[in-house]
């Protein structure tokens, strides 16, 4: 009781000072009281700077047809469209200022009379604090609950930051009121009265998350704020006294009584708990006859509460003469009939785009380029006024989530099944396109047809752990090999067979043992082959790709992984650990997958994915981006020699073949999959590279022997890539890949060594770790021992690698002819059955007027041929008479 009592003295004397001050300010003051209200009002701060409005960011796409950006969608904690003071219909203001501040133009910031009479109230005790307040101090107390909201943490603490501005009671209320008048009349010396009331009708709550009057206009009545008619600027006017109460967007009631019970458009219409006298306007009408019941009930009708501070406020306006009686009653029959519409909000409003305005939702969560901590960033995103400019083709987006929704199903019993199609722009990096199957919720839980995660990122900008990429990650064992001067012709041997060491320079020691025997298998179950890289990439052979990577370090093959922009789904980078990883065991995402096949059709540039053009802050002016570059990771020849390997996958015959739709765009591509759990298609042109993954985000379904939409699950990729590149070619027209580098396609020979003489089981080893295949063909005669390689062909030297060789073992027959030639004829023929050989005969007889005997001159075989014992061998021999030419000579 003292406190109040000393409060309503102090108050009458500042009373005084406001009079002098703000509305007399000629008279002068005196007296004790005076001079101590003075002294304590002075004391009160006085400056308040205004601070920026909470405004929503608002994402953009680039309309195709007409090249301006449209709204994707918005994120906010309070919708508010800022306008000017021209793009707010005069009936509001005059609706605002006849309800609120009726001597708004000429008082100095304070309605003394108005607050007077609110402090009284508020001294005495009574909850919340009564009105009053100049719309000066109105905007005061706005601009004070929104910087107290700018730091809140929690949903209470916001509440409190509101309950604290307007709730106040007894001598704290005093003290509140004394400071936002106080404020309220240092605003009116340093801005104008205009300025003044749009600001406030620009931060002003209508209820729930709208403000501002621009907003709620749109919201309410579908309309902009300067196209306001009568009936709505007055039930608008209504709604501010008390926004969450008086709100028209709930048809199940705003308000509730004590009993529990709801009106303001509750279900049946009531206005039975309307308080008495709010619509003592129809009453009136009624009573006067100038309506009928049917007419009174309309107008009463669902909003009947808002309709009460509605007819107030027409009330006011038609008491200030802004108004005409005809005006007046017309407004006063019309019921209040909102039109919602609500503001594109969130991702699951971006109809159609919703994976892409994620995957950019959270770039701008967690890119520090948008605040240094998630705290500053969130804030940014919801309440910073971000225009973002983002990269999407909106023609490419339709046609690609078309055709995933017409090819893959949103889920299939047995896992939890995905797809996602990402396309990007090869020369700049820019993100195009992510379309998804399954649709899009941030609440739905248990459903697999529902997911926020965006399958083409990454942990970091998609909540996605990846997927193991399987064969589409022989990219980088192809780039290494060619990088380590290695030709697409070299043969190597394919086979599938134990490697057992790998040169890793990231593993301890420095080399990879193969101690559990590991070998890859081929898809289908194929034996493999010997063969070059570039058959293998065409038949995407997994143990023809460990075979080149066993020449080469496999640490190596995953720096280059990283240098094209491929880290772990969970964003750490790529660390070989054994050839397994040669072949896509590694979890990696679509999108960054995109990036480094466009590495290659972009001459070995590598541009880093961005999702986002521009941004600017609330007054236009340009931020810096996230940090994205292009830079040259991979030498032009490597890139034109690699694409050249990739075009072969995507020719006829080659595994990506049935992704092609054949219009004359040469392309490169790549096939992946992983134990038939997930399956990919990664094809571009030289301006845009697409990955295409279908998949188990979590299970084992097995792709291959499960169908959906009349089609199995493992060729939907095919047919998935088919449609987008075709359209991606007609969009975005290209040309062909540069000529590969003649010494990257070089023939390469490689030393056959000599393995006559080694047992076959040596000769094969040898021939084998010299990368030959090795062809046992029949026993031949020689003078080895039996199972001894007695020949080869081809036979030692420079060869192709990789080429068959026969090795033919010794069945221990064969004997050399000895030399006989000079020997008599008889001795010749001795010696030769001497040695072994049992089918003797004389041969050819040369005449020879010299020879007093006949004399042997040679064998047929010649001497030193090996043959078997039971050959013939025919002895030739010079003589002075031969018979006939042949046979035995006369010797006398």
């Amino acid at each position: 009781m003292l406190g109040g009592i000393a409060g309503l003295v102090g108050l009458s004397a500042v009373a005084g000072v406001l009079i002098a001050a703000t509305v007399t300010p000629a008279v002068a003051l005196s007296g004790a009281a005076a001079s101590s209200a003075i002294t304590m009002f002075d004391q009160l701060p006085s400056v308040l700077n205004i601070d920026k409005l909470m405004l929503p960011t608002t994402l953009y796409a680039k309309n195709p047809a007409t090249g301006k950006y449209i709204v994707m969608t918005q994120f906010y904690d309070q919708n508010r469209s800022p306008v000017q003071f021209d793009q707010i219909a005069p009936v509001m203001y005059d609706s605002i200022l006849s309800s609120e501040d009726p001597r708004y133009y000429q008082h100095g910031g304070v309605d003394l009379i108005g607050t007077t009479r609110a402090i009284l109230t508020n001294l005495k005790g009574g909850g919340e604090t009564q009105g009053g307040s100049s719309i000066s101090q109105q905007y005061v107390k706005n601009i004070l609950v929104q910087r107290c909201e700018a730091t809140a943490k929690t949903d209470d603490a916001r509440y409190k930051c509101w309950t604290d501005a307007t709730t106040a009671v007894g001598t704290e209320g005093v003290q509140r009121k004394l400071q936002e008048m106080r404020y309220a009349i240092a605003l009116e010396q340093r801005y104008s009265k205009n300025e003044i009331l749009l600001g406030y009708l620009n931060i002003a709550n209508f209820g729930g998350t709208t403000y501002g009057i621009d907003a709620a206009s749109r919201y309410y009545f579908g309309v902009a704020a300067k196209d306001l008619n009568l009936a709505q600027a007055a039930t608008l006017a209504g709604i501010v006294q008390n926004p969450n109460t008086y709100r028209i967007d709930q048809p199940g009631g705003s308000i509730s009584d004590s009993k529990g019970n709801t009106y303001n458009k509750a279900p049946d219409g009531s206005i039975k708990d309307v308080p008495k006298g709010q619509l003592a306007a129809l009453d009136t009408m009624l009573a006067q006859g100038k309506i009928d019941k049917d007419q009174y009930l309309k107008a009463a009708d669902g909003y009947s509460a808002t309709k009460g501070r509605e007819l107030y406020v027409l009330s006011r306006l038609l008491n200030d003469g802004k108004i005409t009686q005809a005006q007046y009653e017309q407004a006063v029959l019309a019921p209040i009939s909102p039109k919602i519409t609500s503001p594109k909000t969130g991702c699951a409003a971006a109809t159609g785009v919703e994976y892409f305005c994620q995957y950019v939702r959270y770039i701008i969560e967690r890119d520090p380029a948008f605040g240094a901590t998630p705290e500053a960033r969130t804030e940014m995103l919801r309440r910073g006024g971000l225009n973002v400019y983002t990269t999407i083709d909106l023609n490419l987006q339709s046609i690609a989530q078309s055709r995933m929704n017409e090819v893959t199903p949103t889920s299939v019993p047995g896992a939890r099944f995905g797809s996602t199609s990402v396309s990007i722009e090869a020369s700049t990096g820019r993100v195009l396109s992510i379309a998804q199957n399954t649709k899009f919720s941030e609440t739905v839980t248990g459903d697999d047809n529902y997911s926020a995660v965006v399958f083409a990122g990454d942990k970091k900008f998609g909540q996605s752990q990846g997927f193991n990429a399987g064969s589409t990650f022989k990219l980088f064992t192809l780039v290494d090999w060619l990088e380590k001067g290695h030709s697409l012709n070299e043969v190597l041997n394919g086979r599938n067979r134990v490697i057992r060491t790998f040169p890793d320079s990231c593993y301890n020691g420095g080399t990879y043992v193969n101690v559990d025997n590991w070998k890859p298998g081929n898809f289908g179950g194929g034996g493999g082959f010997f063969g070059t890289p570039m058959r293998f990439t065409a038949q995407s052979l997994n143990s023809g790709f460990i075979a080149m990577a066993s020449q080469l370090d496999l640490c190596d093959i995953g720096k280059v992984a990283s240098k094209m922009g491929v880290t772990r789904g969970d964003g750490d980078p790529i660390q070989m650990q054994g050839p397994n990883q040669v072949i896509g065991s590694d979890n990696v995402s679509p999108i960054a997958m995109a990036g480094a096949y466009g590495t290659i059709a972009n001459n070995g540039i590598y541009c880093q994915p961005r999702a986002i053009d521009k941004v600017t802050d609330s007054d236009g002016k340009e931020i810096t981006l996230p940090a994205r570059t292009c830079t040259q990771v991979v030498d032009p020849k490597v890139a034109a020699t690699a694409a050249y390997a990739l075009k072969g996958v995507m020719a006829s015959g080659g595994t990506g073949s049935q992704g092609n739709p054949y219009d004359g765009t040469p392309l490169i591509g790549k096939t992946g999959t992983h134990q038939a759990l997930q399956t990919w298609l990664i094809e571009a042109n030289t301006r845009v590279a697409t990955a295409n993954w279908v998949g188990n985000v979590e299970g084992s379904l097995d792709l291959f022997h499960t169908y959906a939409n009349g089609m199995v699950l493992s060729q939907m990729r095919y047919s998935l890539a088919k449609a987008i590149q075709g359209y991606v070619d007609w969009t975005y027209p290209a040309g062909d890949f540069p000529a590969p580098d003649s010494n990257l396609i070089r023939q390469v020979l490689t030393d056959l060594p000599n393995v006559v003489g080694m047992s076959v089981t040596d000769a094969t080893n040898t021939l084998n770790a010299a990368g030959f295949d090795v062809i046992l063909g029949a026993p031949v005669d020689s003078s080895e021992a039996d199972g001894i390689v007695a020949a080869q062909s081809p036979g030692a030297g420079k060869v192709a690698g990789g080429t068959p060789v026969t090795i033919s073992p010794s069945n221990g027959q064969g004997i050399a002819i000895p030399e006989v030639s000079g020997m008599p004829i008889q001795d010749a023929i001795s010696t030769l059955r001497g040695a072994g050989f049992g089918n003797v005969k004389p041969g050819t007889c040369k005449q020879d007027d010299s020879a007093d005997k006949p004399v042997a001159t040679g064998t047929s075989p010649s001497a030193g041929t090996v043959v078997n014992r039971n050959s013939g061998i025919a002895v030739d021999y010079a003589s002075k008479v031969c018979a006939g030419g042949k046979g035995k000579g006369n010797n006398g």
